[in-house]
């Protein structure tokens, strides 16, 4: 069935697209819900406009996030955990907890669907996170994930290689009875 999309559908097709899809899926999923409508020379139209307008209205978008993106990227983040001696978080920093340091920075709403976190952090150091805007405008922002006291991951580092014991003195790197 050939059909005028009159609204985006994620993975599917965006505003004014005119694509064939499986009667089912039109019958009751996008006509119900007025996602689509069938591709009549009327409709085809105004969905045809409605497009170019909502391209306008996407530009207008695009460039206000970029300013923010901008900002944003400039904005050092620092988000303090409970973590152990060795660095490892007592629970984990998640997309929820990056959305409110933004929305913080913002001072308005952000979804924290909008931060692209594959899994949440389990550790301290520094990190890199992308967070979308709109639709075309990311920005990739500097996390600092630091311990309640204030120790960061290079803290960890430092204390470690001093406790560390120093190398006995018979050791060398190399060992001769390898090489026979």
């Amino acid at each position: 069935m050939k059909v005028v999309f009159l609204e985006d559908v994620p993975g599917t097709a965006r505003i004014g697209d005119i694509k064939d899809v499986k009667p089912g899926f039109a019958r009751n999923y996008l006509l119900p819900r007025k996602l689509a409508a069938p591709a009549t020379p009327s409709i085809v139209k105004s969905a045809e406009q409605r497009a170019i307008r909502e391209t306008r209205l996407q530009e207008a978008r695009d460039s206000e996030a970029r300013a923010i993106a901008e900002r944003l990227e400039a904005t050092p983040f620092t988000v303090t955990a409970r973590a152990g001696a060795t660095g490892k978080l007592f629970g984990s920093v998640g997309a929820a907890d990056i959305a409110e340091k933004v929305a913080g920075a913002l001072k308005q709403e952000f979804d924290r669907h909008n931060v692209a976190l594959a899994e949440p952090i389990k550790d301290l150091g520094d990190y890199q996170v992308v967070v979308k805007l709109t639709r075309n405008v990311s920005a990739t922002l500097g996390i600092s994930v630091v311990g309640e006291d204030g120790t960061t991951a290079a803290d960890i580092r430092a204390k470690a290689e001093a406790e560390a014991p120093p190398p006995a003195e018979g050791d060398d790197e190399t060992d001769e009875d390898d090489e026979a």
